[in-house]
């Protein structure tokens, strides 16, 4: 159901609790009210993530939105839903607060909800994430491994844009392991992919990557 019919069924509710005298309406309003919130909370939790990328500056909402939004899907049981604000929970600490141990076991975390509600989208972002953790350790194969599945599921999907922001972290962990012509290669792919769908903000993460890797 929709956030306006979800809404729309609470106003019914109300009426029949009041006027009706069916008082038992109101847990069901507050369940439909609950899903609402927490789809809120996790959409306006991304998009202050995403002012985030753009000026670097921490807003502490973003977590409490999240975590909040993690806590009513799993008081709903919604298992994808949980999934997924777990995965946010884990990348706030990664990428705004740079705390690696804090993040693994939400990313962890949210892997397992994501496979159990079989949300391949979700995995694939988990696993993404989780390939940067040991990149960052030094655990190179395993890094890659995390990698190339998180692309085959967003390949699966028809996720271009994020299969080319991955190839790109393939391309970083090729050149770690001095594989540059398949560094080159990946980075190669990732331009196409990104040009094919106008993803421009990828495209300047291959140019980064060139320069920083020093590849054509």
């Amino acid at each position: 159901m929709t956030a306006d019919g979800r809404i729309g069924q609470a106003q019914l509710l109300y009426e029949r609790a009041v006027f009706g005298g069916d008082t038992d309406a109101l847990a069901t309003a507050d369940l439909g009210l609950d899903a609402v919130e927490a789809d809120l909370a996790l959409a306006r939790g991304r998009i202050i993530h995403a002012r985030f990328l753009a000026e670097r500056v921490e807003d502490e909402r973003e977590l409490e939105l999240f975590d909040r939004a993690a806590d009513l899907y799993g008081r709903l049981g919604d298992v994808q839903g949980e999934g997924e604000a777990v995965f946010w929970v884990g990348t706030f600490h990664q990428v705004v607060r740079d705390d690696n141990d804090t993040a693994l076991p939400a990313f962890k975390r949210a892997l397992d909800l994501a496979t159990q509600a079989g949300d391949r989208l979700t995995m694939s972002y988990a696993l993404r994430h989780l390939g940067f953790i040991d990149q960052m350790a030094e655990r190179l194969d395993e890094a890659r491994a995390h990698f190339e599945e998180s692309t085959r599921l967003r390949r699966e999907l028809g996720f271009l844009p994020g299969v080319a922001a991955n190839l790109i972290g393939l391309a970083y962990l090729a050149a770690q392991q001095e594989r540059r012509e398949d560094a080159a290669a990946l980075l190669s792919e990732a331009t196409d992919l990104a040009k094919e769908t106008d993803s421009h903000g990828v495209l300047r993460w291959v140019a980064g990557a060139r320069e920083e890797l020093s590849l054509p």
